[in-house]
């Protein structure tokens, strides 16, 4: 039980968007040690299919078990709506997603239920935030909107780009038209863009950010199995850990400007040998 405690966090996501979620889990849970894979070789998964994202996933997984993680966090969206049950049946340790967080919360915390969600293709056109959120809300509408171009405006560090700007107004239009009570930042590259959307969609409306309510999952979560690691096994130089698929140096570069820690190595890992 001790070496469970003391083991990392995985947490993986198709590039650099679940860094959102592994920077929450620092601010959450400090205490716990981070195992991250970033998927940058196959970068984005909103444009794969779903038997696809879950070969990707599957992989990931199976990489990060030989880090002995002892719960995987699916710090993607997409892999999030396609891959969960199948990981689920295939992993002997606890596996969560970041979509039940956020439909969660924005099913309790929206007002009028008129609930935006905005995502990539592939999770919206899942329609797995709608469903969640309708099982625990039936009257609310869920209105869901693709922004495909937002990950790699995103992956190129064009977060605040005027380019970034006119294709978020041009997205988000729909949204203000609709009269969104509620906006789900549905995939873990948007919260790196929150002030645009929040500064577009204005101050009556809620953003929610699934990468906190994650976390706050997470440590839920380990209390929960007994799992949660008291604070005696960081005391080693490095309990953060960051592999990639590909450019390595770049991850890096990106991972420094965002999370609270330097990030001195990522490391490149060949996945499609898992």
């Amino acid at each position: 039980m001790n070496d469970l405690r003391e083991a990392p966090i995985g947490v993986f996501d198709s590039g650099i968007g679940g860094l959102t979620v592994a920077r929450e889990i620092m601010r959450q849970i400090p205490e716990e040690r981070i195992v991250y894979f970033g998927d940058t070789a196959r970068v984005p998964y909103g444009s794969k299919s779903g038997k696809t994202i879950i070969r990707y996933s599957c992989q990931i997984a199976r990489f990060l078990k030989t880090r002995g993680v002892k719960v995987i966090v699916v710090a993607c969206n997409t892999a999030s709506a396609y891959a969960l049950e199948a990981l689920q049946q295939e992993m002997d340790i606890p596996v969560i997603g970041v979509v039940r967080p956020g439909a969660r919360v924005a099913a309790r915390e929206s007002i009028g239920g008129n609930i935006g969600v905005i995502g990539t293709a592939a999770t919206v056109g899942s329609h797995i935030y709608q469903k969640y959120i309708q099982s625990l809300r039936p009257e609310a509408q869920v209105f869901e909107k693709a922004c495909p171009l937002f990950v790699p405006l995103v992956e190129e560090g064009w977060r605040k780009d005027p380019v970034t700007r006119i294709v978020a107004e041009r997205y988000l239009q729909e949204m203000k038209e609709r009269k969104v009570d509620t906006l789900i930042l549905g995939c873990t590259h948007y919260p790196l863009l929150r002030s645009m959307v929040a500064d577009i969609m204005g101050p009556d409306v809620v953003l929610v950010n699934p990468a906190y309510e994650t976390a706050m999952e997470l440590k839920q979560l380990l209390r929960r199995e007994n799992i949660e690691n008291c604070g005696g096994s960081k005391i080693e130089e490095n309990p953060y850990e960051f592999f990639v698929s590909d450019q390595a140096e770049k991850f890096r570069t990106f991972a420094d400007s965002i999370l609270p820690i330097d990030i001195t190595t990522a490391k490149q890992v060949p996945i499609e040998e898992y």
